[in-house]
């Protein structure tokens, strides 16, 4: 399953799994589909979940695609007199908050036994110890709160799954419509299809042991 299937990297994902993943059955989950997943909505969420409940089969990919660096016309902040607190909270919402209640509505649905994952997209950015640059307050806070979010998760779903993994993944660059003005000369910057074949590799390679990390799209462990 994918959540922000409708995305750059979510739609790349997609049509990978379809076509290499080794699933009967790939289901995709955006704000347009039926039901419609709306993340600022609890009950849009729960209901999304339900419908999946009811559909059957066992779930044994959740992977989350959604997030947001720019929120309307907010650019990342630069310094401190830029912050603004209702962009805090929108980005906290988006980046953390909905990332939360998708793990909350869709992780008991994992099976009980055998291998499964659930991942989703954070950033190299929102690592604490990867930080020398500062600046993109809202950004960086919300991915390093998702980040602990998916290791506290990870142990509570160990408990009923030892084989379960729960991960936090950095795509890397991508290039979509969102990163244009954001990329630079140097930068591994990738196309969609190649970030959705980089982290299918990671998430096949994954093992229980795994669960609780942060990774790149390589597979490297990123600091938190």
């Amino acid at each position: 399953m994918i959540f922000g299937a409708s995305g750059g990297i979510g739609s790349a994902m997609r049509t990978h799994l379809e076509s290499h993943g080794g699933y009967d059955r790939v289901l995709a989950l955006h704000r347009k589909s039926t039901p419609p997943l709306d993340l600022l909505d609890e009950g849009k969420i729960q209901a999304c979940a339900e419908e999946v409940r009811k559909a059957g089969g066992e779930l044994r990919l959740l992977f989350d695609a959604t997030g947001a660096l720019t929120l309307g016309t907010a650019r990342p902040e630069k310094s401190l007199r830029e912050l603004d607190p209702e962009v805090l909270a929108r980005s906290f919402a988006i980046n953390a908050i909905g990332p939360a209640l998708l793990m909350k509505h869709f992780l008991p649905l994992l099976p009980k036994e055998g291998r499964s994952v659930f991942a989703t997209l954070s950033a190299r950015v929102g690592s604490i110890g990867d930080n020398g640059l500062g600046g993109w307050y809202a950004y960086r806070a919300a991915k390093a709160a998702l980040n602990q979010l998916v290791r506290t998760a990870s142990i509570e779903v160990a408990r009923k799954n030892p084989e379960a993994i729960c991960v936090a993944l950095h795509p890397g660059t991508v290039r979509t419509p969102l990163t244009e003005s954001f990329t630079k000369t140097g930068l591994d910057v990738q196309e969609p299809v190649v970030a959705a074949e980089r982290l299918v590799d990671v998430l096949t390679s994954l093992k229980p042991a795994d669960t609780g990390g942060f990774f790149d799209q390589r597979g490297k462990p990123i600091p938190w």
